[in-house]
């Protein structure tokens, strides 16, 4: 969801205005001719956000007032005046898809004395509209380095200065951390937030303010945690109040959060209740992002034929604005749609449109989800080669998302270790100064008492010991607490299992080029309706039941880790291939066969393992461990896909070489049906026919 560059309401404009009409006599000192130039400044700010939040919607009107500010006035002689009513213009023209014109304008404006910073802004907005967020992100934080100078870094302390130019330094933080939200980076994406806040805060715009606070609900999300999220979005509703544009976007924001929630019934109640506010207001771009997100509703509740209609009616009005973030979201939603009507051709037309608007973009967390959605959709039309290929690529994709995700949260704690460290170094030193004063007054007291010197060293030296202990144990805990960080790095915080990254360093220690031993891929069947019918809180309660029970069925030396989401993969290292099929039957059993406790009761979930031991008989040909993992997850994805509540162990591959193998990896599907493929199949404990509580 894109957020846009806020603006003063019209009671802070007026407020400015009466101060103005204020300012005093017709002789003034020169403070007083400082505050009136600092009063005539903030005006046209509050003037200029006004005419951009306008050009929204109805750029004509925006552009037309904007010229008339800038032939009229005497702005035309002030020359930081005029800088900022042509960025505006440019921006404007951003808003209505012009983006040669506004290029244009950045090639000018880089040409003035004190343009560069906001011809740089200028470009990332442009990327930004465009879909390219990481790009936009790069150039924000070129022009964030220009500006920074002028604005407080602390956050404690924000007081504006004169020369602090707030909005621009609000807009490149805002677009940064957009970008680093885009490549999975959300704790530092937080930081640059908080900051966009504090300036909006001391400038005293509300519009400004609650739209940070959107965006920080927004990455709230992004990081897990449902209770900030919400209590950043209630803040933002508070100060919407009276304001109908500002609530109408609150509304998609909200409506946005609901649906990574999947809560479809409030994301449509909160959709309908934007409609119905937008009715009021001449708001075409915010009904059509709401048409946006109803496809996206409809399309998860398998109502395509809606979705596509709502797609194809809110497509004129984004390519009228030519709004190409939202034009791929509306594409993407139709592309799913037509999949799921079995219209392939013309899905394959806005796949290749989406592709083509996303070209340079790397904004993975968007990408997944559109992968994860084409999968299913290709899934649930029985396309089983064209689901697997989207399935592979999703994982791949969400794998460096998740490791980005985590390196920057590790240097995010590594930040704040810094920080208290550099704190006991700066207390030490104050106390080791302390001291030495201290010896020097105990030499000039040398010599009058003799007796005192030696009671002053002596304390001297107590003190000294102290501290040194001191020191010593703030190291022995600050290494502590990195010995902890990193085991927690490796631990699963919902199930206690290993996490991927544990089992990475396993492999380097201990595979090799040639992998040896089995693998079994273990995925909870239908995991998704236990969320959509009974909320997150269940679906944790079902991950960490199924993590023990697997846990149960393995042996002591097995290693049991949390592949991500709601698979989880075994390692038996020393586990023959004539017991192999009796472990995975312990875990098909150990899953299925007693219900799993939740708050509404009681439910009864199933797996698909997929399992395999290495070297693969008969030809025993050596693989590095990656290539274990790939054919344990190809025999995973066929028990899914022949009815789920089996498991399917490949027990031997016809394949003389590597070449041979490779072929057989390429299309496994395909080798299966030919035979060169033998795979063992074990049924799990059957179900009784009792419905989801």
């Amino acid at each position: 969801m894109s957020r846009r560059l806020s603006c003063a309401p019209r009671r802070v404009l007026a407020a400015l205005l009466l101060s103005v009409g204020l300012s005093g006599p017709a002789v003034v000192s020169a403070h007083e001719n400082h505050d009136s130039h600092d009063n005539h400044d903030r005006q046209l700010d509050a003037e200029l956000a006004q005419w951009e939040r306008t050009g929204y919607n109805d750029p004509k009107e925006a552009l037309r007032g904007l010229q008339a500010m800038r032939a009229n006035r005497a702005e035309a002689h002030r020359p930081a005046h005029a800088l900022r009513i042509d960025y505006t213009i440019a921006r404007v023209q951003a808003l209505a898809g012009d983006m040669d014109e506004a290029r244009r304008w950045a090639d000018r404006l880089e040409q003035r004395p004190g343009g560069r910073p906001l011809a740089l802004l200028l470009r990332a907005q442009v990327q930004d509209r465009s879909g390219q967020p990481v790009k936009a992100g790069e150039l924000a934080q070129q022009a964030l380095t220009d500006l920074d100078p002028g604005c407080p870094q602390e956050m404690s302390s924000f007081q504006l200065a004169p020369d602090c130019d707030w909005r621009s330094s609000y807009t490149a933080l805002r677009i940064v951390a957009r970008a680093q939200s885009a490549r999975g980076e959300p704790a530092s994406a937080q930081v640059r937030l908080l900051r966009a806040l504090a300036l909006a805060q001391s400038a005293g715009d509300t519009f400004a303010t609650l739209t940070a606070m959107s965006q920080l609900a927004m990455n709230a999300q992004d990081l897990d945690q449902p209770t900030q999220a919400q209590q950043w979005m209630s803040q933002a509703l508070q100060l919407a109040q009276g304001d109908v544009g500002a609530t109408v976007r609150l509304r998609i924001t909200e409506s946005t959060m609901a649906a990574l929630r999947n809560d479809t019934k409030s994301q449509l109640a909160l959709l309908e209740d934007g409609l119905r506010l937008a009715a009021h207001t001449n708001a075409r771009r915010e009904v059509a992002s709401m048409q946006a997100s109803l496809a996206d509703a409809y399309m998860h509740t398998q109502q395509p034929a809606r979705a596509a209609m709502l797609a194809r009616q809110a497509l004129p009005v984004v390519l009228e604005f030519g709004d190409q973030k939202l034009e791929r979201t509306l594409r993407h939603n139709l592309s799913v749609s037509l999949v799921l009507l079995r219209q392939f051709e013309a899905a394959r037309r806005e796949i290749n449109r989406v592709i083509e608007l996303a070209r340079g973009d790397n904004d993975a967390v968007r990408r997944i989800l559109q992968l994860r959605e084409l999968g299913e959709a290709y899934a649930a039309v029985n396309q089983p080669r064209e689901a697997l290929r989207l399935y592979h690529e999703e994982r791949s994709l969400s794998a460096e998302t998740a490791q980005r995700k985590r390196e920057s949260a590790l240097r995010q704690l590594s930040h704040q270790y810094d920080s208290e460290a550099r704190q006991r170094d700066l207390e030490l030193a104050r106390r080791q100064q302390a001291l030495q004063s201290q010896e020097l007054t105990n030499r000039r007291l040398a010599q009058y008492v003799g007796v005192g010197l030696a009671v002053l060293l002596g304390l001297s030296v107590v003190l000294m010991v102290v501290m040194l202990v001191r020191v010593r144990d703030t190291n022995k805990r600050l290494k502590a607490n990195q010995s902890l960080l990193r085991a927690q790095s490796e631990r699963d915080p919902l199930t206690e299992l290993a996490n991927r990254r544990h089992f990475l360093s396993v492999m380097d220690r201990q595979a090799g080029e040639t992998f040896r031993g089995a693998l079994l891929m273990i995925d909870i069947d239908h995991f998704k309706q236990v969320n959509d019918r009974h909320g997150h809180a269940a679906g944790d309660m079902v991950i960490r039941e199924v993590a023990r029970r697997i846990s149960q069925a393995v042996r002591s030396d097995d290693l049991v880790v949390r592949w991500g989401g709601e698979e989880f993969l075994v390692f038996a290292p020393t586990v023959a291939p004539a017991a192999l099929q009796h472990l995975a039957d312990r875990i098909l059993s150990g899953v299925g066969s007693l219900p799993i406790s939740i708050p509404e009761g009681s439910i009864r979930v199933t797996a698909s393992i997929g399992y395999a031991h290495f070297p693969l008989a008969p030809a025993q040909l050596p693989q590095h461990w990656e290539q274990a993992v790939n054919w344990a997850d190809m025999a995973l994805y066929t028990a899914k896909s022949q009815g789920r509540n089996r498991a399917h162990g490949i027990e031997a591959v016809q394949a003389d070489d590597a070449q041979a193998l490779s072929q057989v990896e390429t299309d496994f599907e395909a080798a299966c049906g030919r035979g060169l493929v033998r795979l063992q199949t074990l049924l799990g404990p059957e179900l009784p026919g009792e419905a989801l509580p």
